[in-house]
Parts: C-alpha cells; sequence; structure tokens
C-alpha cells in the first residue's frame, strides 16, 4: 500500500471513508472476490471526479461499484482503487412526477419511492438486484428507456455533465454510457400518475414469478450469460443437460439453467471454469457461443 495515496484519500474523504485490504466478497452478491488495495465510499459527486483525478495522477486502476450484483471479482482481488457508489450516494427525491436519485440508490428503493408517491411505470425494476447507477448504464430490464429522462455522468475528462434521453443511446443492455466510458453520478425520471393498489399488486405479481423462478436462496450474480440472438442462455444450457452440473461449490442453478450460484464456498477460479465449461459444452452441443453477461474483475 502506498502511505502517501491513503493520505490523499483520506484527506479528501475523512478516514472513515477509506479502507484498504477490504475483502471483496463482502460487497458482491456473489460473496466472492479476495481484497482490494483500496476501497473508497464517497458521498459527494465532487468527490468522485477527485477521486479519479488522484488515480490517473498516481497511475492507479480503478473500478466503479454499485452493489456488486453483476460481478466476478478475483480470489486474488483487485490491485487498484474500488469507488463504491451505493448506500453513500443513495439520496432519493420526488418531486411531482418526477423522481430524481443519487446512482448509488437501489431500484428497489427508487420504486418503493414511486409506489409511496402513487407514480407509475417503474414496476419493472422494483425486484432487479441493482443500483440506479448501473440500471442506466445497461438499459435495465429494457425499460429504463422508457423512463429516463437525463443522467448526470463524470466524462473522460473528469468533468461533470449532463446527458438528455435523446442523447443516452439506449439499447438492449448498452448505453451512450457504456459505450464512452462515463460514470453515473445520478438521474431523474419521469413516471406517471397511477393508483397505489394496483402499483402494488404489480409489484407483488414481479416479485413472486423472480421467487418463483430465480434461485435467490443462493448467492450469485443474476443472469451468467447474455441472451444469444434467437436463444435463450438458461435454455440452452438446461438443454445441454448441464442443470445442476458443478465445479467445485460454483454450481448451475437447478431451478433456473441461466444463473451459476454459489452453493457453499465457491471461489472465482471455480465460477470462471464452470462457466468456460458450460459454454464449451453448449457450444459443442448446439454451435452457439455463450458470452458472459457477469464482469470479471480482477487477474483470472
Amino acid at each position: 500500500m502506498n502511505s502517501e495515496i491513503i493520505k490523499k484519500f483520506c484527506d479528501l474523504l475523512g478516514e472513515e471513508r477509506v479502507f484498504t485490504g477490504e475483502a471483496m466478497s463482502r460487497h458482491t452478491t456473489f460473496k466472492i472476490g479476495g481484497p482490494a488495495d483500496y476501497f473508497l465510499m464517497p458521498d459527494k459527486d465532487t468527490d468522485v471526479g477527485r477521486i479519479v483525478k488522484i488515480c490517473k495522477e498516481s497511475a492507479i486502476p480503478y473500478f466503479i461499484l454499485g452493489n456488486g450484483s453483476n460481478l466476478l471479482v478475483s480470489d486474488q482481488g483487485y490491485r487498484g482503487v474500488i469507488i463504491q457508489l451505493y448506500k453513500e450516494m443513495s439520496q432519493v427525491e420526488v418531486e411531482g412526477n418526477v423522481i430524481r436519485a443519487q446512482a448509488g440508490a437501489s431500484l428497489a428503493r427508487i420504486a418503493g419511492a414511486a409506489l409511496e408517491a402513487g407514480l407509475t411505470g417503474f414496476e419493472f425494476a422494483a425486484g432487479i438486484p441493482g443500483t440506479l447507477g448501473g440500471a442506466c448504464v445497461m438499459n435495465a430490464g429494457g425499460e429504463m428507456k422508457d423512463v429516463l429522462v437525463r443522467v448526470t455522468v463524470l466524462d473522460e475528462d473528469d468533468k461533470i455533465h449532463v446527458i438528455e434521453k435523446d442523447d443516452l443511446e439506449l439499447g438492449y443492455r448498452t448505453s451512450i454510457i457504456a459505450k464512452k466510458g462515463y460514470m453515473v453520478l445520478g438521474a431523474e425520471i419521469e413516471l406517471q400518475e397511477g393508483e397505489k393498489e394496483a402499483i402494488r399488486t404489480r409489484m407483488n405479481e414481479l416479485k413472486e414469478k423472480r421467487v418463483t423462478k430465480q434461485p435467490l436462496e443462493y448467492p450469485s450474480a443474476g443472469s451468467t450469460f447474455k441472451r444469444p440472438e434467437g436463444y435463450f442462455a438458461g435454455k440452452l444450457v438446461q438443454d445441454a443437460g448441464l442443470r445442476g452440473f458443478r465445479v467445485g461449490d460454483a454450481m448451475v442453478s437447478e431451478k433456473h439453467c441461466g444463473f451459476v450460484i454459489n452453493a457453499g464456498e465457491a471461489t472465482a477460479a471455480q465460477v470462471d471454469e464452470l462457466m468456460k465449461q458450460v459454454s464449451a459444452k453448449v457450444r459443442e452441443q448446439f454451435g452457439v457461443t455463450l458470452e458472459p453477461e457477469v464482469k470479471r474483475l480482477g487477474e483470472f
């Protein structure tokens, strides 16, 4: 660890928001991952830009983390700075039919705020285990495009600016934010007035569907593979006879074959190997290449 760098981070954020050697297994939904050299928890947009500037000046790699719901971190951890935009940057404000929220606000919390305000249009996101920042980057559910008004980002020159809806280029799990490598700091969404009971009913229906069909009782990173054009990844894995297939404690879910779960004490290496074997077997049987949906961080 570099004591000079640690001092810079502490001077900026305060010692209580700066950690070293932080186990990433504590910050991913997979419950897997070795230590990060530096783990920072900013609570202001401007501090995020200053952190990035320090990282660039010191030639230290950095990674933006939400709630860790789509991430596999190496067993060796991450040799760089993790900037967590989650609970410390999760303010949600409702004004009329507009909701403004910071990037770290969970989609479930925003959906709850919409429900309380009697606003409809965000029910789809109530059960997605992610943050607003990640949802903007990946057009979560394919429906963020219907509600986003504008997104505040930190660009490649460490400048904060606002991107209007028409310039977001929202598509299937992509956006201009993803293409340019921008960092989401917050966003504004616009919803419609609705009936609270109807909104609550729809949210409960979607929740029940997730609980019934997805292996929520086990740690995972959500859908493991991207949907190949013309196919469903989980169906291909199932048809390849891989339901319950495992490498160590990494396992293809028996409830939904599109999920790889941590069935106990799985390591990142086991998950990685399982994904490679599953992809190879599906390609061998069906001639379809499964690409990972889950992002890898660190050395594999």
